[in-house]
């Protein structure tokens, strides 16, 4: 814990470039990495961060979701189930590799971790868990409360 925001800049599901550095200071982040769009692990995670957006912005957060999939990908997926955060393609595995993301499954899935940032950048909590995708929202939750 305490570790700072690893610097990225990526696009979301709207073509808009997202840095990280300009996101420090704004408010608490929630960033969570997940396998690939319209799965149903992947699905239920995204619907339950959608279905708790409202807390989360109560908490004074702002939640990320980073996958390896294409913006156009993020961009079908977010409108499919209405998602109100922004959804990053990290193409290339490169923001998934600096924050550490384990594989799981026998290193033949891309990891699904959560990471819990306070305003200053620091890093307050993670979570990791393959299987338990709505556990991630539970856990974020009760960190940001702390």
């Amino acid at each position: 814990m305490g570790d700072l925001l690893p610097e990225f800049k990526l696009q979301n599901q709207k073509e808009q470039w997202v840095n990280s550095n300009q996101l420090v200071g704004e408010s608490a982040l929630v960033i969570y990495f997940y396998p690939k769009d319209d799965t149903p692990g992947c699905t239920a995670e995204a619907c339950a961060f959608r279905d708790q957006y409202e807390d989360f912005t109560a908490a004074g957060a702002k939640v990320i979701g980073i996958s390896a999939d294409a913006v156009e990908s993020h961009k079908q997926f977010a409108e499919k189930y209405r998602l109100s955060f922004d959804l990053l393609s990290d193409t290339n595995n490169e923001v998934r590799r600096s924050f550490g993301v384990p594989k799981s499954m026998l290193g033949l899935l891309p990891g699904r971790v959560t990471y819990v940032f306070d305003k200053k950048g620091r890093l307050i909590h993670q979570f990791n868990s393959q299987f338990n995708a709505k556990k991630h929202i539970e856990e974020a939750l009760v960190a940001l409360r702390k």
